[in-house]
């Protein structure tokens, strides 16, 4: 037994569980959006964070990558099993295929899971919906959770699309005015230069009362 688990967002450079093998690649059909809530790794229920998904697009493509765990039912169980809590916001799994660089036409892959979310707010707690480019980067700046700020998952996102050669459009725009609402201006996709976590100042003043901060639980060794 083998399972193929592709990644679009945090996966891309923090997988986290043991696997075999890792390919990079596209989706056909599906692109990243900025449209789930995150409560427990990088916001909070009164704060959530955003985090992408996916959206069901006739012609686009979705790049990331692919893991390939293989080496029993234990070794798989486990790895799911990590999976399926650390992607506990995603409430569905969906089979895909998915292609190699150079070949558009012939999967690489067949049946490879890839975790998803319902786009409806009825059905699915952690379903956001669509933003302004400035709302959404303005939470984005000031979220925070567990594993960290919201802003580090945005900038971490930007860095690791640039590293496997296949940026995308919407991370950089978003990027790009949460380091506006940061007050670090903007920083031209062509010159490669990521501003992170490391060399931001501290977020914007705002108001307790419109953050509704709360203490964190107690950390956990997951992203999202």
């Amino acid at each position: 037994m083998v399972f193929w688990v592709f990644g679009y967002g945090s996966l891309v450079w923090n997988p986290g569980f043991d696997y075999d093998e890792k390919i990079i690649g596209f989706i056909k059909d599906y692109r990243r959006v900025f449209d789930l809530a995150c409560i427990d790794h990088r916001g909070t229920l009164e704060n959530p964070a955003r985090t992408c998904t996916l959206e069901q697009k006739e012609g686009a493509i979705c790049w990331g990558a692919v893991y390939c765990v293989r080496g029993g039912p234990e070794k798989e169980k486990l790895a799911m099993q990590y999976l399926e809590r650390r992607e506990c916001e995603y409430d569905q799994k969906t089979l895909v295929n998915f292609f190699k660089e150079g070949d558009s036409l012939h999967p690489a892959l067949t049946d490879v899971i890839v975790f998803t979310s319902t786009p409806d707010k009825v059905n699915n707690k952690y379903y956001l919906g669509p933003a302004p480019l400035h709302d959404m980067a303005r939470q984005i700046a000031t979220a925070y959770g567990p594993c960290g700020n919201n802003r580090d998952y945005i900038f971490l996102l930007e860095k690791a699309m640039h590293d496997i050669g296949h940026e995308d459009d919407l991370v950089i725009e978003l990027a790009n005015e949460v380091r506006k609402v940061l007050g670090v201006g903007n920083v031209l996709p062509k010159e490669k230069k990521f501003v992170g976590a490391a060399q931001l100042p501290p977020p914007p003043h705002v108001p307790i009362a419109a953050l509704q901060l709360h203490p964190l639980p107690e950390p956990i060794a997951m992203d999202s």
